[in-house]
């Protein structure tokens, strides 16, 4: 097992294609700890090269409603009135802090995505 720093794409696509060669491998052994290591360090790389952008906050918003199977009358109590709703959601009008706080504090969507 030699493990190395990931420094170009080239190391990072030969760990990737370590880490599919070392998949299923059993914990507490060395290609289980090798594996172990390698995600760590593929996982490093992707957050410093490949970054993920956070989502949309009306994107949020939908998921959300999405996820709780909600219709846009049921975030009137969020939002304000169902026309309000509708402009927030064609994205006509922005959120409010108020609207911020409720949605962050009734359907648990993180601050910082609704403030961005």
């Amino acid at each position: 097992m030699e493990i190395k720093p990931i420094k170009t794409e080239l190391d990072y696509t030969e760990s990737l294609h370590r880490i599919e060669e070392l998949w299923g491998s059993k914990r507490d052994t060395p290609q289980g700890d090798e594996f172990d290591l390698l995600c760590t360090l593929v996982e490093s790389w992707e957050m410093a090269h490949y970054p993920i952008a956070p989502p949309d906050p009306i994107d949020a918003i939908l998921f959300r409603m999405e996820q709780m199977e909600m219709t846009k009358t049921d975030m009137a109590k969020y939002l304000g009135s169902q026309s309000r709703v509708s402009e927030i959601l064609g994205r006509k009008r922005k959120l409010t802090l108020k609207m911020v706080k409720s949605l962050y504090k009734e359907l648990k969507i993180p601050a910082e995505i609704l403030l961005a």
